[in-house]
């Protein structure tokens, strides 16, 4: 990637270059205006690039390293943002394997290895010193073998001249892309002085927001007094559960073979079927339909007691009704749930509920 420069001042973007039947192909958006006259050509953004694409090969050799020699390579993306290495591995590369494969990784980089280039050497020579060749590549009887110590590579790509050009190695992801292939996404250089300029960044603002610079130690308080929190919200709803359940019980009223109660709350859905349950115990022949609208989400809750012998089907009434909320839902003859979008559709299913 880089720019053709003209006699006359003219520039033209190159988006990329490839070598076709001995051919070099430039690619850009537009020709230069005249292509007979000479052109400079200058290469963008190749330290970054070569820094990434020799990480790759460091990558390479420690995963094998750390994971075994079963691990080939099954693909790579190299640009001046960062790199994506794909390989064979049949399950999830834990964290503390991925911190061994970053160590070693930054290890060979702060060992200064210089690059050896063997830049036209046969396919035997190659092989008979360990080179390694990438899965799916298809190479002549001369070859170039790119050489950091141990790791020895057939490529045809540009690299640092030692690995202490990389400056760093990061790795910011690992993930499956099929069956036992696994990849790894990393950045090297310049990327990784913003990475870490960013969590910096995070850290002086979490700081401030906590009053704190330990933050582990801020965090892991957090995480207590919100479990305490949670705890005492639960046993406030548990006791004002209680106090309602007696409340219910004096408003339900007598409806043909049944006692029937429509009833409309703010409780959150966990305590009205707790509620509906010890009601439908308690209360003999009784149908329950309750109507919610916490967190500003409408539900229907419907109980029938096991004694109406099937009467009654919870599943079928809560379809019904929420028609009203335009929402669906469904249970089994005794309890069924059904939520919606339209909140002010509780009116309609209520006055529905006492009709049907």
């Amino acid at each position: 990637k880089g720019f053709l420069t003209s006699a006359s001042g003219e520039m033209t973007y190159i988006l990329d270059t490839k070598k076709e039947n001995n051919l070099i192909i430039h690619i850009a958006e537009s020709l230069p205006e005249n292509l007979n006259e000479p052109f400079k050509a200058e290469v963008k953004g190749r330290p970054l690039t070569e820094a990434n694409h020799t990480a790759t090969h460091l990558l390479h050799q420690a995963l094998r390293e750390v994971l075994g020699t079963h691990v080939e390579q099954r693909g790579s993306k190299v640009d001046f943002d960062g790199l994506r290495f794909d390989f064979s591995h049949f399950q999830k590369v834990t964290d503390e394997e991925l911190q061994a494969v970053e160590r070693k990784v930054n290890e060979r980089i702060l060992q200064q290895i210089a690059l050896k280039e063997h830049r036209s050497i046969s396919m035997k020579e190659a092989m008979e010193a360990g080179a390694m060749a990438l899965f799916g590549e298809k190479y002549g009887d001369k070859v170039r073998m790119i050489e950091f110590a141990d790791s020895k590579e057939l490529c045809g790509g540009t690299h640092v001249k030692n690995t202490s050009d990389i400056w760093y190695f990061k790795i910011i992801s690992e993930g499956a892309v099929a069956s036992g292939i696994r990849r790894v996404e990393a950045i090297t250089r310049e990327k990784v002085k913003e990475y870490f300029f960013n969590l910096e960044a995070q850290h002086e603002k979490l700081s401030v927001l906590l009053k704190s610079k330990d933050l582990v130690k801020s965090t892991e308080k957090l995480q207590e007094e919100n479990a305490q929190l949670k705890a005492e919200v639960e046993a406030l709803k548990k006791e004002k559960a209680k106090g309602e359940v007696q409340n219910w019980k004096n408003q339900f009223v007598q409806s043909g073979d049944k006692q029937l109660l429509v009833k409309k709350t703010s409780l959150d859905a966990a305590s009205v079927k707790d509620i509906v349950f010890q009601l439908k115990k308690e209360i003999a022949a009784s149908v329950i339909v309750i109507l919610s609208n916490a967190g500003e989400k409408p539900m229907i809750t419907v109980g029938v007691s096991d004694d109406l012998d099937g009467k009654y089907h919870a599943g079928n009434i809560v379809k019904e009704l929420a028609k009203e909320i335009q929402g669906g839902g469904g249970g089994n003859p005794g309890f069924a749930t059904a939520g919606g979008k339209n909140l002010a559709g509780l009116e309609n299913a209520e006055q529905k509920a006492k009709g049907l």
